[in-house]
């Protein structure tokens, strides 16, 4: 609702003041900065100008004076860096608001920071903060939140967006939060860009259910294609940031689902001023803990083998991706580790002696706690304090003789191939079969999973003590046995999982639910964001059929453009870009989504003279072209103003492939074409 034409002057008037007090504070900032890096530079001079003379009391003291002074530094860049980011937007809301136990309105202004005035009173809020909380939880009306000091109650009077460019104020008007409002139509149908872009003036009541929540440890999210999972999980890393003590980026990691995704979000959380956190894949943890083996096959190309047919014993994948084979692998493991026994006495030097009953008294029973072969260490330690005082210097050689008086050895590609012999796997295959899988320089994905999981169980997870939180993206393509070893190495860490088990691409493992997820880890919460705010009525229409969905519903306004259905093609190098140059007068960003890296490939080279396009594979770091070709299982968590599905017509979509083309449409924001 546009506001009178009073009250738009007396906005005008606000911005004015606010935008010089912005600039001011700048200013200053820059000033006063300068004089703290001079001063720091200064100081660490004279406070180790006669290092010589310090004793270890002094050298700590000037350690922590200097942390201290280059703390200050930092803390004072860091908030010249937040309002140079809002220089020109000093805020995109407002509410006015009266506690229940107070006579006086309050309006307060929303930003990506905080501005006070030389009073030091707030004259903008940070969104993050209790009484923001109000702009996005309730309609006008009566209202609460919850800050250090308690409960507040209170009405909330007005809630006033604004469209600010350049420090002129380019739109004010009231609205509700309604997930219709014109402020959020408006941002909908800003065409896409190669970066995520942060959403914090559009932020929707279930989301912020989910971004603002700090009761629960872990909190498990199931949305729907366009619902803004990736967003809401950016954008509560920045509000744990800001609420919780003792917490920096670098105690906050990421899994994505691949590089070009990481590349694709990386701009989020320094729009919101945080810096951003730690991000790794799946694949990358599996690369660095299996040593045993040259190179280890990413998720795309381990999924890529099902959907070009290339997969030739899909039965035994399917087993080693199930939760089937965790239950056989983990009694396979305890069976081996009951097995493993010393069966010489040892004997080290000239007197040196301990028998074969007493190593294995201490293999397993005194050390049982342990992983089997952090036993080994345990006992070599022991020994050296028995023989040498508990001088280490004869650990090593402990650690040799305990290895030769044992029948067993730490050899995981072994163990693992025994596991496959064993009683304990419920297929049975030749020692051909074993070692085609087994005995290559190319370990295969499915394989690696359970790999990790046995030199684990045998060896030992690498705790990663200085994680507390962790964010897991595209939950749904994770087996529960990648979840089990998360959580092992992530002991303390709480989680944020977020997915939608509707885009599954993994063909050998499907959740029913993402709610099952509680029994890995407890103390969760399970939440639904059930709105799309990607894709118009008519492409979501089209999506909700192919899966046989009926709960699913745009928030988009409907564009009046169906989906574009092109078959019996006669030359499909016209066609095709002739609908490209079409789209192009209207749209940004553009994709062309095929099946696979194969149909990708051959369609990039049939058009690439013709168009500047980009051709998207699993070693691309970023997209930084108008038009990209992508495989559909690369495009995961993406999204473009238009997609072109397209497919080999001897390759179409088949019916267990249903998963991946609704990925694929899931895709597009406002057309969608479909070739094949």
């Amino acid at each position: 609702m546009a506001v009178s034409k009073e009250e738009e002057l007396i906005e005008r008037e606000k911005l004015k003041k606010t935008a010089q007090v912005l600039d001011d504070e700048i200013t200053l900032l820059q000033k006063r900065t300068k004089i703290l890096q001079d001063d720091l530079q200064d100081f660490k001079k004279l406070a180790w100008q006669d290092f010589s003379s310090f004793d270890a009391g002094d050298i700590t003291q000037a350690k922590s004076s200097t942390g201290e002074e280059e703390s200050k530094v930092l803390r004072e860049e860091d908030y010249l860096k937040r309002l140079l980011r809002i220089k020109g937007k000093p805020y995109f809301a407002s509410i006015v608001y009266q506690d229940n136990e107070e006579s006086e309105k309050e309006t307060i202004y929303i930003s990506t920071t905080y501005l006070k005035d030389k009073d030091k009173n707030n004259i903008v809020y940070d969104w993050r903060s209790p009484i923001c909380s109000l702009f996005y939880d309730f309609e006008t009306g009566p209202c609460y939140f919850f800050a250090p000091g308690g409960k507040f109650e209170g009405t909330l009077l007005r809630k006033r967006q604004y469209k600010i460019e350049d420090n002129t104020l380019i739109n004010v008007f009231d609205n509700s939060i309604n997930i219709d409002d014109e402020f959020l139509q408006d941002v909908l149908a800003t065409s896409s860009s190669s970066k995520m872009k942060n959403v914090v003036n559009t932020i929707q009541e279930e989301q912020n259910k989910v971004i603002r929540n700090l009761e629960d440890k872990n909190l498990i999210v199931q949305g729907i294609a366009g619902s803004g999972k990736t967003s809401v999980a950016l954008h509560r890393i920045a509000f744990l940031l800001y609420r919780l003590e003792h917490l920096n980026s670098n105690n906050i990691l990421i899994f994505s689902p691949n590089n070009i995704f990481t590349e694709y979000i990386s701009n989020v959380l320094p729009e919101l001023g945080e810096d951003n956190t730690l991000q790794t894949t799946f694949d990358d943890y599996l690369s660095f803990f299996i040593t045993e083996y040259k190179e280890i096959e990413t998720f795309s190309n381990f999924i890529c083998r099902y959907y070009t047919h290339e997969e030739q014993n899909i039965k035994l994948v399917k087993y080693k991706q199930s939760n089937l084979i965790i239950e056989d692998f983990t009694k396979y493991i305890k069976a081996y580790e009951k097995s493993c026994r010393y069966i010489k006495d040892l004997t080290e030097g000239k007197t040196n002696f301990i028998s074969k009953e007493e190593l294995n008294d201490l293999l397993h029973y005194k050390y049982d706690r342990l992983p089997l072969f952090a036993r080994i260490e345990e006992i070599a330690e022991k020994l050296c304090f028995s023989f040498y005082k508990g001088s280490l210097k004869k650990k090593k050689t402990f650690m040799k003789l305990l290895k030769e008086c044992a029948n067993f050895k730490e050899d995981y590609k072994l163990i693992y191939k025994h596991f496959f012999m064993s009683k304990f796997c419920r297929i049975k295959l030749t020692p051909e079969e074993i070692s085609s899988f087994i005995d290559k320089k190319v370990l295969n994905y499915e394989d690696s999973i359970l790999l990790a999981y046995l030199k684990g169980m045998l060896s030992g997870f690498s705790y990663e003590q200085s994680i507390k939180q962790v964010v897991i993206d595209e939950a749904q393509d994770y087996t529960t046995l990648q979840y089990i070893i998360i959580s092992k190495i992530f002991k303390k860490a709480s989680f944020t999982i977020l997915g939608d088990v509707n885009q599954n691409i993994n063909p050998y493992y499907k959740h029913e639910t993402l709610e099952d997820l509680m029994q890995i880890f407890p103390c969760s919460k399970y939440i639904e964001l059930k709105k799309t705010y990607r894709s118009s009525k008519e492409i979501i229409d089209y999506t909700n059929k192919i899966l046989g969905l009926n709960h699913i519903t745009a928030i988009r306004r409907e564009n009046s453009k169906p989906v574009i259905y092109r078959s019996n093609i006669s030359n499909l190098k016209k066609t095709i870009l002739d609908d490209l140059n079409v789209l192009s007068l209207e749209y940004l960003k553009m994709a062309i989504i095929a099946k696979d890296h194969y149909i990708a490939t051959k369609l990039y080279n049939t058009i690439k003279n013709d168009i500047n396009v980009s051709l998207i594979n699993d070693n691309t770091k970023g997209i930084n072209s108008d038009l990209v070709i992508i495989p559909a299982y690369l495009a995961k968590g993406l999204e473009f103003d238009c997609v072109i599905i397209y497919n080999d017509p001897l390759s179409k979509y088949k019916r267990n492939e249903k998963n991946l083309l609704y990925v694929a449409c899931t895709r597009a924001q406002h057309e969608l074409y479909i070739y094949n």
